[in-house]
């Protein structure tokens, strides 16, 4: 792995931005209506958990990288192999989320852009930044994290002063009881966004204070779960339940909705902006987990060398994997996250915490 050294800071502004990414984007959690909030709130919870596992995990071999580690604990073929899987799906999301960023800029404002070219052109700006490692992608997401913090805090005054949020539109609150919501978050919210934060294990050996890492990470996990949470509840509040429901991206529907005093409007263009900023980073830290851990896999010394080969690859495969976005979603809200990665998120992980666990019981 290459040398570098990522402050408290850096890893809270790289996880926050990596768990809101293209989940700000998409309908997350609609099939529980307007308790659509509550499921992401327990989503969080659960995430919080599996952020400890891999913390934990980290803790027993703090030198060495996660596909070092497998093979340590599964020996070196079951371990390899394991490890390859989680390169095929680090790859495969961040093709995912460069679809949603693809569709999304379509849907906006390119109709007639072809969408390999509008995926193409941020690919190649995440393959430079990746090449040149991720000391320089955290870098760049201290400078924007403030920004996109603005543009929220800006989103949601004007939400207010506009008077769209209709309460009645939230309620009634638990109204077929607790029992669909915890189904919705053992199938959906609890792998996207929150489970997805397995990618840091990449990430924790260059953090320069590793005591605190956990209580940032627990934090960042924290605020995003909130974060989107509110934003489903203002999106609720504004569309109302079936208007979200068949919205492709409710967000941009909501904000769109936003005139104050007669003159403000058409704010869309900031949910533009901010969501290419985290879709950016969020395809951006998949794409450099993938990359890193081929090059620990293989030994190869300079990570750089595999950036363009895998981003091409990424690339191509953003375009195929669906034929439209209604596929695009269907597939990963319903067949991904409920056959795919709980063995990546879940199963896995504690396997591997429960054997380290064992062969260093005596330290």
């Amino acid at each position: 792995m290459e040398k570098a050294k990522i402050s408290l800071y850096q890893l809270f502004v790289l996880i926050l931005l990596f768990e809101l990414g293209s989940a700000i984007l998409v309908p997350l959690a609609s099939d529980a209506k307007q308790d659509a909030w509550l499921a992401i709130l327990f989503g969080m919870l659960g995430g919080l958990f599996l952020f400890w596992v891999n913390y934990r995990l980290f803790l027993y071999y703090p030198e060495l990288a996660p596909p070092e580690y497998m093979q340590k604990l599964l020996g070196k073929i079951l371990g390899t192999i394991l490890a390859f899987c989680y390169i095929i799906l680090f790859m495969y999301s961040a093709s995912r989320v460069l679809r949603d960023f693809g569709e999304m800029l379509l849907t906006f404002a390119y109709l007639e852009t072809p969408l390999f070219i509008v995926n193409a052109l941020l690919m190649l700006v995440i393959i430079y930044a990746v090449s040149k490692g991720i000391e320089v992608v955290a870098r760049t997401g201290e400078l924007f994290f403030f920004f996109i913090y603005f543009l929220a805090i800006t989103g949601f005054i004007l939400i207010l002063f506009s008077g769209l949020i209709d309460i009645n539109n939230l309620k009634p609150i638990l109204e077929q009881g607790i029992s669909p919501i915890v189904g919705l978050v053992l199938t959906q919210t609890l792998y996207f966004p929150f489970g997805e934060a397995i990618v840091f294990s990449m990430i924790f050996p260059y953090i320069t204070n590793r005591k605190k890492a956990k209580k940032i990470g627990l934090f960042a996990i924290g605020l995003s779960g909130i974060n989107l949470a509110i934003t489903m509840a203002i999106n609720i509040g504004v569309l109302g339940v079936d208007l979200t429901v068949r919205s492709q991206f409710p967000l941009l529907s909501t904000i769109q909705s936003i005139q104050v005093a007669d003159f403000l409007e058409r704010l869309d263009v900031f949910f533009m902006i901010s969501t290419v900023i985290c879709i950016y980073f969020k395809v951006s830290i998949y794409f450099y987990a993938a990359v890193a851990s081929t090059a620990v896999i293989f030994k190869i010394k300079e990570p750089s060398r595999l950036t363009y080969p895998m981003g091409m690859v990424i690339l191509f495969m953003s375009v195929t994997i669906a034929s439209s976005y209604a596929e695009h979603l269907k597939e990963g809200l319903k067949f991904v996250t409920r056959y795919l990665l709980p063995f990546f998120f879940i199963i896995f992980p504690l396997l591997l915490l429960g054997i380290a666990f064992l062969k260093n019981r005596n330290k």
